[in-house]
């Protein structure tokens, strides 16, 4: 009997000590990957330069997606935010989940606060490929990309378990589209974008540490709350587009060169498309990591 006992004292342990540590290591991942972002696309000229071809290259068709990218960033707004929160909260607190209520508010506030620190604090240097822009001084990363995904993750976190795996490809496709619209209207560099998704992802995987931890041995799992089906599809999604993504930068960094006025149409809408492709598949990256890890983080019960 005192055998059966240890072993299950030391199940329910290793069931925190895992997560825990898999969260710890993602949400440091995370975290150097928009160091790695920030000095290369921001503070590098090769960088600088990749990030203005690609953008340059939305006015090849813009007039064709101007409504579309419009209407989808209308809808992405401070009062947004407050109202998919507040609904997200209500979500959670209607599934008796105080604590989970607690810190996903607190996780969607961090995001967007953490990205709008980072964009006034950061110092983008001027290297005369991009004046224009540049006058306004640094864009990374993209505030309207953090609304869109927080909102996203929150929604994965809080929603029933037979919802999740519907709800994160559903909503990757939409912060993804959000995403490539702001890059569509001019608003941001496509590293913008990406920096974005990846700050949300540190700070959820920061939000499911505090969850696991706080949960602590208690915590009952269902292995058929996960959803590999979900979570293949958004990887293998993931690591298509940002293949093709590599390719086309790989291409656009052969052929480009300064000034930006001088590349050709078809450097343009390369680097245009391997930019759409990256932060579609950043996004997509992001998302299947927090749904692969959320039956663990929000267990079927707490006690």
């Amino acid at each position: 009997m005192t055998t059966t006992v240890g072993a299950r004292a030391k199940a329910r342990e290793a069931g925190v000590t895992f997560p825990a540590a898999w969260l710890t290591l993602l949400g440091l991942a995370e975290a150097v990957c928009v160091v790695a972002l920030w000095r290369f696309f921001v503070r590098g000229e090769r960088g600088q330069l990749l990030d203005t071809v690609a953008l340059e290259g939305n006015a090849i068709g813009q007039d064709r997606v101007d409504g579309l990218a419009t209407t989808v960033l209308n809808a992405v707004s401070l009062a947004s935010l407050a109202v998919a929160t507040i609904v997200v909260a209500v979500i959670a607190l209607a599934r008796g989940r105080v604590l989970l209520t607690l810190v996903v508010t607190a996780f969607v506030a961090t995001a967007n606060v953490v990205t709008q620190v980072l964009k006034h604090g950061l110092y983008r240097p001027e290297f005369g490929i991009d004046p224009e822009r540049a006058a306004a001084g640094n864009s990374f990363p993209s505030g309207h990309a953090t609304v869109a995904m927080s909102v996203v993750i929150a929604l994965v976190l809080v929603l029933p378990p037979r919802m999740r795996g519907v709800a994160a490809v559903v909503g990757a496709g939409y912060a993804a589209v959000a995403g490539i619209a702001t890059m569509s209207l001019g608003w941001h560099r496509p590293s913008d974008v990406a920096g974005a998704m990846l700050v949300v992802g540190g700070c959820a995987a920061l939000a499911g540490l505090l969850l696991v931890l706080a949960q602590g041995r208690d915590a009952r799992v269902k292995s058929d709350d996960a959803h590999p089906l979900a979570v293949a599809l958004l990887v293998i999604t993931s690591v298509v587009l940002v293949a093709v993504s590599a390719a086309a930068f790989w291409w656009t960094d052969g052929v480009a060169t300064t000034p930006v006025d001088e590349v050709g149409r078809r450097t343009l809408l390369t680097a245009y498309a391997g930019a759409a492709a990256s932060i579609a598949g950043v996004t997509a990256g992001v998302t299947a990591l927090t749904l692969a890890a959320v039956h663990r983080v929000v267990p079927w019960r707490t006690g």
